[in-house]
């Protein structure tokens, strides 16, 4: 069951562009996604109104749960699949995985900004997955867990700005979504990943990331 949010179509550009809906067993559940897709600038539309392209928002306390709740709407094969879940087990990302869904989000990680960035992500096709996700598709975890790292000794410190750049790099968005994620433009994004390398002393992002884990930074 969707809801539908008043907001009008017009209050941002990236409302203009997408469909989305939210499905939940849990009305608060519910109730709690929309309200951050609105915070977000992002219209909910019902049932009846979706249609080719729209980002079905699948929440619950397990990737089981979020997609049972949108069953009905997996049928009709025309949707664009986010699951946002309190756990994501090995098994439950692996399901998800299954049924097609292009992006996954831990609730406690689903932020107004990361949500609305993952629904972009999960409209553009881009199949992120958050770092914590692939450790555990990677058999490194038996759930991903939400407890921060704690940096290993000696590690270099990052700002609070570069430390929410690295976070957003590895959970796999482009330059385009972290401006977004963050309200801020590409260049600032790309300043800061310039800085945060040269304090890193990495070659890439890929490095960056790899190192940022290693050290607990992210």
């Amino acid at each position: 069951m969707a809801v539908t949010d008043a907001v009008p179509r017009s209050s941002t550009a990236g409302a203009e562009q997408l469909r989305v809906q939210v499905d939940a067993n849990d009305a608060a559940v519910r109730e709690a996604v929309v309200g951050k897709l609105r915070h977000g600038g992002i219209v909910t539309v019902c049932d009846r109104e979706r249609g080719p392209g729209t980002v079905v928002v699948a929440a619950g306390g397990t990737v089981d749960e979020a997609i049972d709740a949108c069953r009905s709407t997996l049928r009709g094969g025309e949707y664009r699949l986010l699951v946002v879940a309190d756990v994501l087990s090995r098994g439950g990302v692996l399901r998800g995985v299954r049924v097609g869904a292009r992006a996954m989000l831990q609730s406690t990680q689903a932020t107004p900004e990361r949500l609305v960035a993952a629904v972009h992500s999960a409209h553009h096709g881009e199949g992120r997955l958050p770092y914590g996700v692939l450790v555990t598709l990677l058999g490194g975890a038996a759930e991903a867990r939400a407890a921060a790292p704690q940096p290993a000794p000696g590690a270099v410190p990052l700002t609070v700005r570069q430390t929410e750049v690295l976070s957003l790099m590895a959970e796999g968005h482009g330059n385009a979504a972290i401006a977004r994620a963050l309200s801020c433009s590409e260049h600032t994004v790309k300043n800061v990943i310039y800085e945060l390398m040269a304090r890193l002393q990495v070659r890439n992002r890929a490095h960056a990331v790899a190192h940022a884990v290693r050290s607990g930074l992210i």
